[in-house]
C-alpha cells in the first residue's frame, strides 16, 4: 500500500483522468490527486464556484450552483470530449470542461440543459461523442455537445413506448445503471424495479427483458423482473457480467404464500455481435455476419451446412448453480431472400480451438464477396476457413503469428486477404496482403511499411483506402503482379489529409470509397467519369460526411503518360449529408434495369428507423430541370435492426433475439425459482423485411411520381411486388382513414392513381380492401373507384377470381339485387371458362343471396354426412339414377323411361332445407342453358365434367331435351369433333387386314376372349370388388366425389325401385394421351385391382399367330387413351339411360364396337321410340357411310361389320310408318333374350321392365349363335362394371 488519503467526507464518485485521479466527495469538493497519492499543491476545487450557463458563448456570465449542500451524485471523463458528464444530488445533469488545459476552479466551466432534473446515473460513449444520462422516470435522454456553441444538445432518447409495453412502460422505476459495450456500438439499460434492455448507439431497441417470454410464464402468470444491482461488459462485448440482487419476493404457490430471500448471485450474458460493428469494410455487406466469441453465425451457405442456432450455449443448458446462466442473445438485431433466404437457420462456423487457444477473443472477422470464405482475428496473427472445404488454415510458424496484431480490420479482395497490422519485432505499421490458396506464411504475403497506425480499411474494387491514426486518409491500387499468379501488389495512389476536419481519429466509425456523388451521370461530359467518380464517405462519430472529386479543374487528359502514373483528382472540402448515422451501405455493381437501388446509399439510424440517398433520373434522358436536385434523402422505418442490404431485391436482412420457454421442465413448489425458469432461453433468427413501399410513398409525398414509377417497374419483376403495392395502399388508408383530424392534402388518391399503372391494381385493391375492416371501405372506393367498375373490369379482363373478391365487396355495399345481378354474370362466364370451383361458390353465393342471408358472406355448409367428397359442398347426393345394375338384360334400359324422366333420388334435396324454390330454379335455368349450349356445340366432354363437377342432374335433363337439344344433327361433324376432344385417333386400314380372319367378325378382342372364358360367379364377386376399388381410385372427372364403402352398403338397401348410381369414371393418372395404356387387357385386368394373374392363366388359352399379333397392335394403335376410353363409356352409360339413342350411336361409332350397335338395336325394338329419332339415326349412319368411303376410308370396316345391324335399322323405321305391323316385330326380339341368366331374371323382373312370359316368346335361334352374340354385347358392360360402380 502506498499511501492513503483522508478526504474527510464520503467519497460519491472516482474517475482517472489521464495521469490523475478524480474523486467527488460529498462536501461537494472535487479532488485532482496524481496517482502517487500527491495533491501537488493543488487545491480541491468548490463545485459551488465552478460557473454554469446553457451554452460556451455567454462565456463568464453564467449562474453558479448556488446551494449549499450540492455535490456530485455521479460523474463519468469524456476523452474524445475532454470534459466530465455530470449528475447532481438534486437530479440536475451538465457537463464541465477545462476551458484552458489547467485544471482549477477559474478555467473549468459547466453547461446544462435545462429541462432534465431527474438524472440518477450517466455513462459516456467515448466514439460518438455522446452522454447517456438515466433518468428517475424510467428513460435515458442521451446529449451530445453542440461543436459551434458547446451547448449540450438532445440527441435522441432510450425509452419503453405504451405500445410496445402496455402495462410496464412507465412502471419500471427510476434507471439504475448505464453501461456502453467496450466497441462504443450499444449501451445497456437496468431499472430500479428489474430488468434489463439493449440499445442500439442512436436509440434502436434489441432487447428488452420487460416483455413477452421474459415477463409471462407460459401459463401467462407474470414473472418477477430479475434485478441488478452491478454489472460489466466483457472483453469485445461478448459477455455481460450481473450481479442480481434479489429483495425478499413472494412466491406464488397454490397452497401458501411464503416470503423467500434470494442470494445474490453473478450472471453471465453473452451476446452476438455483427462483424459491421467493429469491422465496418465494403465486402461484407451482403451477407449477414454474426461473430460470437467463438464462433461465426452466416446466413449463407447450402441448407445441409446449416445448424440449429439452438445450440449457442456454451454451458450446460440446465445448470442448476446461478453463478453462470446458459444465455445466448443477439446483441445486434434483424433475416432473409435470394440464395440468402433458403431457410431460418444460421450457418454455424466453429473457429479453430488451436487458434483460439492463444488468441482469445475474436476480434474481426470478414467473409467474401460470394460468401465462401471467412477470416478471422484474435489477439494476434489471423486464420482463415473456407465453407466448401470445411477447413481452417493457420499459421505454420506460431512466431509469425505471435509476431503481428491486426489494427485495422481485414478485409477479402478476390483471393486475397488484405489487412493492417503492427510487426512487433520490428516495430512498424504495415500493410498485408496474403493468397487464400498458398501456404499461412509470411513468405508469401506482400508487405508495405506505412507511416502511422492504421484504424480503419477497405476495399472499394481494385483500390484499398485506409485510415490512419494521423488523422489522413490513403488510397492504394492493388493488382495481382504480372510475374506470378500468386502475388498482389499494393501501389499508393493518393493521400488526403484530415485533421482540419477530425477532432479525434478515434471518432471516426467507418471510412469507405464509393462511386455516389451528387452528380448522377446524366450532366457529366462522360459516363465513365461517373463510375469511376469515386467519393469518400466519412462516418464522424454519426455525422456522415462526404467528399468528392474535385473536378472544377482542367480536365486534361495525358494520354502520352503510364496510366498507373495518371494524376488522380484532389477532393473537394467535405460535406455533412446525415446525422445520427450508425451504418452506411452501398455497392459498386451495375445494373441499368435497377439503378435507382444500386447507385443509391443506404444508412441506418438507429430508432429514427433507415435512410435512403436516392438518385433521381430524368425519363428518357432528357435535359434534367435546373432547379430539380439530382438526389433525394428520404428516410423510413422498418421494423427490423438492418445488418445488410440486397440491392436488387429490395430488401433488408438482420437477425432479431428469439425465446423459447423452458418452464415447464420446472416445478413452482420448491422455495428457489430456478433461474432457468426466471430467463428464458434465447436464440438469434434471422429475418428479413421489405422497404421498396416506404421508398414509393415517400416519393408519392413528395410529389416525385414519376421517380417512383421508374423505380416501380424496374422491380415490378420481383416475387413481393404486388405484395409491395397492398402494403402501401393499406399503410395510406388506414393512416388516412382513422385520422382525427381532416387531412388537408390526402395521399390516398394519389396512390390510387399510382397503383392503376400497374395490371395488378384490380387485385391490390380488393385484396386490401379484404383486410381491412368495413367501416374503411368508402374511403377506399372513394379514391379507387366504385367496386361495380372495378368487377367488371375483371370481368373483361377474364381475371375471374379477382371479380369472385369484389363481389364479396359489392354484397356488403350495396342491395341484394346489384349483388345477384353481378354474381349471375360471373356464374355465366364462370361456367363458360369451366372454372368448377368458382362455379360451385357461386351457386352457394347465389344460395345465400336468396335466402336472405346477404348481411355476410354466404359461409361453406358443413357437411352433415360422412363422404368423400374433395370439398364439393352441395353435391354429395350424386343424383344420376342408373336404375338396374350393369349386368342387367340391356333389353330391359328403355323401358324405364317414365319414371327416368322425373327428377330423381335424393336431388329434391340438393340444395339446403331453409332454399328459396325460386333460387333453385332460377341456378337451375342457367345450368339448364349452359348444358343446352355445350350440347349444340357438340362438347361432349366439356358436358361431362360439367355433370361431375357441379352435380347436374345429366339424365333427367337428357330425357327432357331427347328430341330438342339432345338431339343428333349432324352425325359427321359430331364424330370429328368427338375425335378432336377426346384426343381419338380416326381409324386406318392395316396392310394386312385383306387376309386377316377378324376381318369377317369372326375373333373377338382379346378383351372380349379373356372375359368370356370365366364364369359368371367370379365375375359378379369381381365385379362388386371392382365398383369399390373404383371409387376409391376415380380422379377423372369427378374429382373425389364418390362414396365411400359404407355409403354404397346404405345405398343399395333403399329397396329396387330407385336406386342411386354412384358413376366414378376412372383416370389413368400419368398422361392424357398415352396410347399404349388404352388395351382392353389392361382394363379387364384392373378389375381386381391390378392382380395380374387372372389374366397370366387365361393368357396361356390363347393361341396366337404372327398375323394376330399385328392385329392386335393395329387395334391398340387406333385407339385413344385410356381416359378417354373411360370417359366415353362414361357417356354412353348416360345416354343409354337418357334414351339419347342418336348419341349414343355416334359413341359406339368411335369405340368402333358393334355390340353397342346391337344394343341400340335391341332397345330400338324392344321399346317404343319416337320415329323421328329413329330416322335421324338412320339418314345420320348412311351420311356417315358416304363420309367413310370419301374422307376416312379407316371406318369403312366397322361400317361394313354393322351392315346386317344397319339393314335391320332401316327395316325398323319403314315399319314405324305401319303401327299395327310394330307388334309382331317386339315379340319376335332378337335372340339376345331367349335364355336370360339366373341373375338377369331376377334384376329384369323386379323392375318390372319386361314381362317373362314376352320374353320366352321366340327360341329359334342356336345356341352357339346366341353365346357369340351375347359375348359381343358383354363387352361394354364387362367395361361398364370396371368404370361405373352401381349400388
Amino acid at each position: 500500500m502506498r499511501k492513503i488519503l483522508d478526504l474527510q467526507a464520503p467519497i460519491m464518485s472516482l474517475q482517472s483522468v489521464l495521469e490523475d485521479l478524480l474523486v467527488a466527495t460529498s462536501d461537494g469538493l472535487l479532488h485532482l490527486i496524481h496517482w502517487e497519492g500527491m495533491t501537488n499543491g493543488r487545491k480541491a476545487i468548490n463545485l459551488c464556484t465552478v460557473p454554469f450557463s446553457v451554452d460556451l458563448q455567454s462565456s463568464r456570465a453564467g449562474s453558479f450552483l448556488g446551494f449549499e449542500d450540492v455535490h456530485i451524485r455521479d460523474m463519468e471523463y469524456c476523452a474524445t470530449l475532454d470534459g466530465f458528464a455530470v449528475v447532481f444530488n438534486d437530479g440536475k445533469v451538465g457537463f464541465i470542461t477545462p476551458v484552458s488545459s489547467r485544471f482549477t476552479a477559474e478555467q473549468l466551466h459547466g453547461v446544462w440543459p435545462q429541462d432534465v432534473v431527474d438524472g440518477t446515473c450517466v455513462a459516456v460513449n467515448n466514439k460518438y461523442r455522446l452522454m447517456a444520462f438515466g433518468c428517475a422516470s424510467g428513460s435515458v435522454q442521451v446529449y451530445t455537445i453542440d461543436n459551434t456553441t458547446g451547448a449540450m444538445l438532445l440527441s435522441h432518447k432510450l425509452e419503453l413506448t405504451a405500445k410496445q409495453y402496455p402495462d410496464i412502460w412507465n412502471k419500471t422505476g427510476a434507471v439504475k445503471l448505464v453501461r456502453w459495450s467496450p466497441d462504443n456500438s450499444v449501451v445497456i439499460v437496468t431499472w430500479e424495479y428489474g430488468g434489463l434492455s439493449l440499445w442500439s448507439v442512436f436509440g434502436a431497441q434489441l432487447i428488452c427483458t420487460l416483455g413477452g417470454d421474459f415477463a409471462y410464464r407460459s401459463d401467462g402468470t407474470k414473472k418477477d423482473p430479475l434485478k441488478i444491482n452491478s454489472m460489466s461488459w466483457g472483453a469485445e462485448g461478448y459477455h455481460l457480467w450481473v450481479i442480481s440482487g434479489f429483495g425478499s419476493q413472494n412466491t406464488e404457490n397454490e397452497s401458501d404464500s411464503k416470503s423467500v430471500v434470494k442470494q445474490p448471485s453473478i450472471l453471465l450474458f453473452q451476446f452476438l455481435k455483427s462483424a459491421l460493428t467493429v469491422n465496418p469494410c465494403m465486402s461484407n455487406q451482403e451477407q449477414v455476419l454474426l461473430q460470437g466469441e467463438d464462433r461465426l453465425y452466416l446466413n449463407c451457405g447450402e441448407a445441409s451446412q446449416t445448424q440449429n442456432p439452438r445450440s449457442t450455449s456454451a454451458h450446460s443448458d440446465h445448470k442448476p448453480s446461478q453463478e453462470k446462466g446458459p444465455f445466448a442473445a443477439g446483441s445486434s438485431e434483424s433475416q432473409s431472400l435470394s440464395t440468402l433466404l433458403g431457410h431460418r437457420h444460421w450457418h454455424v462456423v466453429q473457429i479453430s480451438s488451436t487458434y483460439l487457444e492463444s488468441n482469445w477473443p475474436i476480434r474481426f472477422s470478414a467473409i467474401d464477396k460470394l460468401g465462401q470464405n471467412i477470416a478471422v482475428v484474435g489477439k494476434f496473427g489471423f486464420a482463415h476457413y473456407s465453407l466448401l472445404t470445411k477447413k481452417w488454415k493457420l499459421f505454420g510458424n506460431i512466431t509469425q503469428e505471435q509476431n503481428m496484431i491486426v489494427t485495422g480490420g481485414l478485409a477479402w479482395w478476390n483471393d486475397f486477404i488484405v489487412l493492417a497490422c503492427y510487426n512487433i519485432s520490428d516495430h512498424q505499421e504495415e500493410l498485408r496482403v496474403y493468397l487464400r490458396t498458398s501456404n499461412l506464411d509470411n513468405a508469401f504475403a506482400h508487405v508495405t511499411k506505412t507511416q502511422a497506425e492504421t484504424l480503419l480499411l477497405s476495399v472499394f474494387r481494385d483500390m484499398v483506402i485506409v485510415f490512419r491514426a494521423d488523422c489522413s486518409i490513403c488510397l492504394y491500387s492493388i493488382e495481382r503482379k504480372s510475374d506470378g499468379p500468386n502475388t498482389a501488389g499494393i501501389q499508393v495512389l493518393q493521400e488526403v489529409s484530415m485533421s482540419r476536419y477530425i477532432p479525434h481519429p478515434f471518432l471516426v466509425v467507418s471510412v469507405t470509397l464509393t462511386s455516389v456523388s451528387t452528380e448522377n451521370g446524366i450532366t457529366l461530359k462522360m459516363p465513365q467519369q461517373a463510375r469511376d467518380a469515386e467519393s469518400i464517405m466519412l462516418n464522424l462519430a454519426g455525422q456522415l460526411i462526404m467528399m468528392q472529386r474535385d473536378r472544377s479543374g482542367p480536365q486534361i487528359r495525358e494520354k502520352d503518360s503510364n496510366t498507373n502514373q495518371r494524376k488522380l483528382l484532389p477532393f473537394c472540402p467535405p460535406v455533412v449529408l446525415a446525422q445520427s448515422v450508425e451504418n452506411v451501405w452501398t455497392t459498386c455493381r451495375a445494373n441499368k434495369q435497377k439503378r435507382h437501388l444500386l447507385e443509391a446509399l443506404w444508412l441506418s439510424c438507429g430508432g429514427s428507423g433507415m435512410k435512403v440517398w436516392l438518385p433521381l433520373f430524368p425519363r428518357d434522358h432528357r435535359k434534367p430541370h435546373s432547379f430539380l436536385s439530382q438526389r433525394i434523402m428520404l428516410p423510413f422505418h422498418i421494423n427490423i435492426y438492418p445488418l445488410a442490404v440486397l440491392f436488387e431485391d429490395a430488401l433488408v436482412l438482420g437477425a432479431v433475439n428469439d425465446t423459447v420457454l423452458y418452464d415447464s421442465l420446472y416445478t413452482r413448489n420448491s422455495a428457489r425459482e430456478q433461474l432457468e425458469v426466471l430467463f428464458p432461453f434465447c436464440v438469434v433468427e434471422r429475418t428479413s423485411q421489405i422497404y421498396l413501399h416506404h421508398i414509393l410513398r415517400q416519393l408519392l409525398v413528395r410529389n416525385l411520381g414519376e421517380q417512383a414509377l421508374l423505380l416501380a417497374q424496374s422491380c415490378a419483376a420481383l416475387p413481393y411486388f404486388p405484395h409491395v403495392l397492398e402494403l402501401m395502399l393499406h399503410e395510406v388508408l388506414e393512416e388516412e382513414a382513422t385520422s382525427r383530424e381532416p387531412i388537408p392534402d390526402p395521399l390516398l388518391p394519389t396512390v390510387a392513381k399510382f397503383i392503376t399503372e400497374f395490371p395488378l391494381f384490380l387485385q391490390t385493391v380488393v385484396h386490401c380492401a379484404r383486410k381491412t375492416e368495413y367501416a374503411l371501405w368508402n374511403y377506399l372506393f372513394a379514391a379507387v373507384g366504385n367496386p361495380k367498375d372495378l368487377f367488371e373490369e375483371c370481368l373483361m379482363a377474364q381475371d375471374l377470381d379477382t371479380a369472385a373478391s369484389y363481389l364479396i365487396i359489392l354484397q356488403n355495399m350495396e342491395v341484394p339485387a346489384v349483388s345477384r345481378q353481378h354474381a349471375t354474370l360471373l356464374f355465366n362466364t364462370a361456367l363458360e371458362q369451366s372454372k368448377w370451383d368458382l362455379c360451385r361458390h357461386m351457386i352457394r353465393f347465389l344460395k345465400a343471396i336468396g335466402s336472405g342471408e346477404s348481411e355476410t358472406p354466404p359461409s361453406t355448409p358443413t357437411a352433415q354426412e360422412p363422404s368423400s367428397s374433395g370439398g364439393f359442398e352441395f353435391f354429395r347426393n350424386r343424383s344420376i339414377s342408373l336404375s338396374q345394375s350393369a349386368e342387367n338384360v340391356p333389353a330391359s334400359k328403355f323401358s324405364l323411361q317414365k319414371t327416368l324422366s322425373m327428377p330423381s333420388g335424393p336431388s329434391g334435396k340438393r340444395w339446403s332445407k331453409d332454399s328459396d324454390c325460386a333460387e333453385n330454379m332460377y341456378i337451375d335455368m342457367m345450368l339448364w342453358r349452359h348444358a343446352r349450349r355445350l350440347l349444340e356445340e357438340v362438347r361432349l366432354k366439356d358436358l361431362g365434367c360439367f355433370a361431375a363437377q357441379l352435380g347436374f342432374e345429366l339424365i333427367s335433363w337428357l330425357c327432357k331435351e331427347r328430341t330438342r337439344a339432345a338431339r343428333v344433327d349432324n352425325f359427321v361433324l359430331a364424330l370429328k369433333r368427338l375425335h378432336k376432344d377426346f384426343l381419338w385417333p380416326l381409324p386406318i386400314i392395316p396392310a394386312s387386314s385383306l387376309s386377316s380372319p377378324f376381318k369377317n367378325g369372326k375373333y373377338r378382342t382379346v378383351g372380349e376372349q379373356l372375359l368370356t372364358s370365366q364364369s359368371a360367379d367370379p365375375f359378379l364377386n369381381l365385379e362388386i370388388d371392382a365398383g369399390i376399388s373404383n371409387v376409391q381410385r376415380s380422379r377423372s372427372w369427378l374429382g373425389n366425389i364418390g362414396p365411400t364403402h359404407h355409403e354404397i352398403d346404405t345405398a343399395s338397401s333403399h329397396g329396387p325401385q330407385m336406386q342411386d348410381a354412384f358413376l366414378s369414371p376412372l383416370s389413368n393418372k400419368g398422361d392424357e394421351c398415352s396410347i399404349g395404356s388404352a388395351t382392353d387387357l389392361t382394363e379387364s385386368s384392373s378389375m381386381v385391382d391390378g392382380d395380374w394373374t387372372m389374366v397370366d392363366e387365361n393368357f396361356s388359352t390363347l393361341s396366337l399367330t404372327q398375323s394376330d399379333l399385328e392385329h392386335i397392335s393395329m387395334e391398340l394403335a387406333s385407339k385413344g387413351p385410356h381416359k378417354s376410353q373411360v370417359q366415353l363409356r362414361y357417356l354412353l352409360h348416360i345416354f343409354m339411360e337418357a334414351g339419347c339413342l342418336d348419341w349414343c350411336v355416334v359413341i359406339g361409332l368411335i369405340l368402333r364396337e358393334s355390340s353397342i350397335i346391337n344394343q341400340i338395336l335391341v332397345i330400338i325394338q324392344s321399346s317404343e321410340v319416337d320415329g323421328e329419332m329413329l330416322q335421324n339415326i338412320k339418314t345420320g349412319l348412311h351420311a356417315v357411310d358416304r363420309w367413310a368411303s370419301t374422307d376416312c376410308p379407316g371406318y369403312k370396316p366397322f361400317l361394313n361389320i354393322i351392315k346386317p345391324q344397319l339393314q335391320k335399322l332401316s327395316e325398323i323405321t319403314e315399319e314405324q310408318v305401319q303401327p299395327e305391323a310394330f307388334q309382331a316385330i317386339t315379340v319376335g326380339k332378337t335372340p339376345e333374350q331367349t335364355t336370360p341368366r339366373a341373375e338377369e331374371n331376377r334384376s329384369s323382373s323386379s323392375h318390372g321392365s319386361i314381362s317373362q312370359g314376352e320374353v320366352g316368346g321366340s327360341s329359334s335361334v342356336s345356341r352357339k349363335e346366341e353365346d357369340t352374340m351375347r359375348a359381343e354385347e358383354e363387352e361394354p358392360f364387362q367395361d361398364g362394371t370396371y368404370d361405373c360402380s352401381v349400388s
